[in-house]
């Protein structure tokens, strides 16, 4: 039997989204916040969750990490959010030790998007302001997410019009 066609490219797989959706310029290799510490209340649904229950922002955004880290994106909305990370951030807290766990969340998310920042700067806003903390990680997961073409899956993934993602202001 003869075949009459050759074998074709295909294309490379591609991993990931845009880890800088914003078009931040990179100095050193590394680049500020997409989204200041204190524009916290520009998501008011992620704000307050992460105000009233830091334990379940923690865990809620640990596990959309881990998921674009293993190459997905988190679409179920209350993934991580009774987890171990979730639980051990709650009881870290109430010892007033939620600081420390908070700080490594941050460590992730500066690390898996180059962003510029420090351990001391990391445990100083996780212990003193983590709402605010966690607002802009779970902006900065969500920004990735929406470059895979999913609305993100936050919590302020519940106020996203049906049929797409919502609007970023820029």
């Amino acid at each position: 039997m003869a075949y009459n066609q050759q074998p074709r490219a295909t294309q490379p797989m591609q991993a990931g989204g845009s880890r800088n959706a914003n078009n931040l310029p990179m100095v050193d290799g590394q680049r500020e916040w997409s989204y200041g510490v204190f524009d916290c209340l520009s998501d008011p649904l992620t704000c307050v969750v992460s105000w009233f229950f830091p334990c379940v922002s923690y865990g809620r955004n640990h596990a959309r990490y881990m998921a674009l880290e293993n190459g997905a994106v988190s679409k179920d909305p209350v993934e991580g959010i009774i987890s171990n990370e979730s639980i051990i951030y709650g009881v870290a807290a109430c010892f007033g030790c939620g600081g420390i766990i908070g700080m490594g969340g941050r460590q992730l998310t500066r690390s898996r998007y180059s962003i510029q920042g420090d351990n001391a700067s990391d445990f100083l806003l996780a212990c003193c302001c983590a709402p605010c903390s966690l607002t802009q990680q779970s902006r900065e997961i969500e920004l990735e997410e929406q470059s895979l073409g999913h609305p993100g899956a936050g919590f302020s993934m519940f106020m996203a019009p049906q049929g797409g993602a919502r609007k970023e202001q820029a």
